[in-house]
């Protein structure tokens, strides 16, 4: 069933032009679809897809049964055109290998049944987004989605002619060519008027065929994001649909006919969403696209001939758009607009014309996944490499400095305060953009992105602080920003934005053990329009490096309006706080990781010990290798953990989420301290920071709940995962 973004159906009655015999329809499932007679007291009802222009499309419901039948156009159709017995075909070889498509069910070639062709396959519940702007979900979920969809297609441009026993599906080499040869008679024969752009792209077309014409894959036709079935809350494709153009060809031309959208003419108002799609945070550019599918794929990037499989794309559109503007004159399309695409035609031609002499980057650029499973966008990438070169280039030249300062100071008041040399370089990083990049709705980052910035970040003990990006501080704001009133993000949001002001966090209290919140002997009571609170807390974070207070509060008043989102919520918003924040510490652990190996591998190969460099004993040269294992590790784990909060949420990335809080910190205690031990006295001295590193990550080991209680959920989580597959098996 192909449901609109918001979950509403995309159906309606049938149109008059294509009605037919219900109870004949009734008759002959009754008779030749298994089960379809159960219940025979069930109505069987018939609704009409508005959404599709060329063959019709109907949902059918008997009973709790659900099913879609799809079927030839009535009347007089353009040669070669509408076959639905290849579609019904390959969706059986497709099924059959676990690509996703809906599960074809029953063929009919009996056109005395309904009046046409049709066949039966299954329904599949799931998300369709019409626009290609995918309006209505976060910039990371729209990445997501573009992102499923072209390794989709490069999973079905893999799939093996023979394995699929569609050696004769389509003729194969010289795709190209009867693909010019094809479109222009349709084209001809479906002609309402004379448009010379089109027979001059098909002249252009003819005479500048690509020299590799002879690549035998299987391909779609016509792939485009409103011809796939979401998953209902994942990024996962569930179901590919509309096979009628499926062939034998040449992989590029589905790779283009998905990219038209970055060049779509902006006079085209029907479809015209590709003018605005790259002004759309989070859909990648066609070269993200491009190197993501050639990555799956396996293949070089170099793409000859890219101007001419879009100028292709461009005439097999105006083609199709003819087409369907003949099928309205002689009243048989499904669409209400159909009579729009007259108007279609001629600047679909033009745009191919002008696509066809613009010269391509044959090498083009390729997104840098060394060391990454998950991709990054194209503005992370630019805001991650801007972000190296400021911790290279400012960040650690200053980091001297700023220890010093705190070893001067350290029986000083002084050292609640923070060098002066922190306050400069946070205006430069402000200056550069470099600023609240933790937050997806003020950065347009993924937290994929921001995951990779944050182990960049973790490298120093201050950078976060540069970038805006300190705890606790992230976390106050994302609670302000996602549940917060108007007139408290105003209050309080905007001046955290701004780095105006500081906030902190209390929750852990000294008498009782706060990883049990049940415990909690702090006091708060309503009193009138305030709330008072008796009680102690220690541990309470702040923006210092002097370290964390001890706070009593005695009879302290809250104004009753300062409550966030409404008393009993509190859990809901902690949760909804602690995901993200626990990314961004595991991923500033991966970060301080990479920074002690750097030093322990330094050492190793300074220091000589009985005669022979440290790195050349066996024990310090196997804790640099599993040092480097851990690394990689945990931020895989970690990364995969950004990867599920970007698409499922916070919810469905809970166990991943369990799972680095208790890995991460671990493996970087144990780097860190081997470290030490490479670095000898030193390494527990002011001349390195690693003694400082270690005492970050042990103590991250209990804050937002120790590793015990973590590896609780986590078991619990997997228990009730290996319940739900042994149910699902019998």
């Amino acid at each position: 069933m192909k449901l609109r973004a918001t979950g509403e159906p995309d159906l309606a009655e049938m149109l008059p032009q294509h009605k037919f015999d219900s109870k004949s329809l009734e008759a002959y499932l009754n008779q030749h679809l298994p089960g379809f007679g159960a219940e025979r007291e069930a109505t069987l009802t018939i609704a009409q897809y508005r959404s599709g222009q060329s063959n019709p499309t109907f949902y059918l419901q008997k009973g709790f049964q659900t099913y879609v039948l799809r079927k030839k156009p009535p009347g007089s159709l353009l040669p070669k055109a509408h076959k639905i017995d290849r579609e019904f075909k390959v969706q059986k070889a497709l099924f059959s290998v676990g690509f996703p498509v809906p599960k074809p069910i029953l063929y009919c070639s009996d056109t005395s049944v309904i009046g046409t062709e049709f066949y039966i396959m299954e329904h599949v519940q799931g998300r369709i987004f019409r626009d290609l702007t995918v309006p209505g979900v976060s910039p990371a979920e729209r990445s997501a989605i573009y992102v499923a969809m072209v390794e989709t297609l490069a999973q079905l441009h893999s799939l093996n002619i023979q394995s699929l026993q569609l050696e004769r599906y389509g003729v194969g080499a010289g795709y190209c060519k009867r693909q010019v040869s094809t479109w222009t008679k349709q084209y001809q024969a479906a002609a309402h008027q004379d448009i010379p752009a089109m027979q001059q792209l098909s002249d252009w077309l003819m005479k500048n065929l690509p020299d590799n014409d002879n690549e035998e894959n299987l391909i779609h036709g016509d792939f485009r994001l409103d011809n796939i079935v979401f998953h209902p809350k994942e990024c996962r494709v569930i179901a590919v649909l509309d096979w009628e153009l499926s062939t034998i060809g040449h992989p590029l031309s589905d790779l283009a006919h998905l990219s038209l959208f970055y060049f779509w003419p902006r006079t085209v108002p029907m479809i015209n969403q590709g003018s605005r799609i790259q002004e759309n945070s989070g859909i990648p550019s066609m070269e993200e696209l491009i190197s993501i599918y050639c990555r799956c794929r396996g293949i070089n990037s170099i793409l000859p001939n890219w101007n001419f499989f879009l100028a292709l794309s461009f005439f097999k559109m105006a083609g199709i758009a003819q087409g369907i503007y003949s099928r309205y004159l002689l009243g048989n399309n499904s669409s209400e607009d159909s009579f729009l695409f007259a108007n279609v035609v001629q600047p679909l031609a033009e745009t191919g014309l002008q696509l066809s002499k613009r010269t391509f980057s044959t090498v083009l650029p390729q997104i840098d996944t060394t060391g990454q499973l998950f991709v990054q966008t194209r503005k992370g990438q630019e805001v991650l490499t801007k972000v190296k070169h400021f911790m290279k280039q400012h960040i650690l030249p200053a980091e001297k400095e700023v220890i010093e300062f705190y070893v001067q100071n350290e029986n000083s008041v002084d050292k609640w305060g923070r060098p002066l040399v922190i306050d400069k370089l946070k205006e430069m990083a402000k200056a550069e953009g470099l600023w609240n990049l933790f937050l997806p709705a003020v950065s347009g980052l993924s937290n994929v992105d921001y995951a990779l910035i944050a182990e960049e970040t973790g490298k120093c003990f201050f950078a976060p602080d540069v970038f805006n990006c300190q705890a606790p501080d992230t976390g106050n704001m994302e609670v302000l920003h996602l549940y917060g009133s108007e007139e408290q993000k105003k209050q309080w949001l905007e001046p955290l934005l701004q780095g105006n002001i500081t906030s902190c966090f209390c929750m852990t209290e000294p008498d009782v053990a706060s990883s049990d919140a049940t415990n909690i002997e702090c006091s708060i009571q309503r009193d009138e329009d305030s709330y008072v609170i008796n009680g102690k807390k220690w541990w309470s974070s702040d923006n210092f490096h002097g370290g964390h207070f001890e706070i009593h509060f005695n009879q302290v008043r809250v104004p009753a309006t300062n409550l966030i989102l409404g008393e009993g919520r509190g859990f809901e918003i902690s949760q909804g706080r602690l995901g993200p924040g626990r990314i961004h510490h595991c991923m500033r652990t991966v970060g301080l990781a990479e920074r002690a190996l750097q030093i322990m591998c330094e050492r190793a190969t300074q220091r000589v010990a009985f005669k022979k460099k440290l790195y050349a004993h066996e024990v310090v040269a196997h804790r640099i290798a599993e040092s480097r294992i851990a690394i990689e590790k945990i931020r895989l784990l970690t990364l995969k953990a950004a990867h599920s909060m970007d698409t499922l949420g916070s919810a469905g990335a809970k166990k991943e989420i369990a799972m680095i809080k208790v890995a991460a910190p671990r493996a970087v205690c144990e780097i860190v301290d081997w470290a030490i031990q490479v670095c000898g006295g030193a390494g527990v001295s002011q001349d390195y920071p690693l003694a400082n590193m270690y005492a970050v990550t042990r103590s991250l080991r209990l804050a937002d709940g120790p590793d015990e209680v973590h590896l609780s959920a986590i078991a619990t989580m997997e228990l009730q995962d290996q319940a739900k597959k042994l149910t699902a098996k019998m």
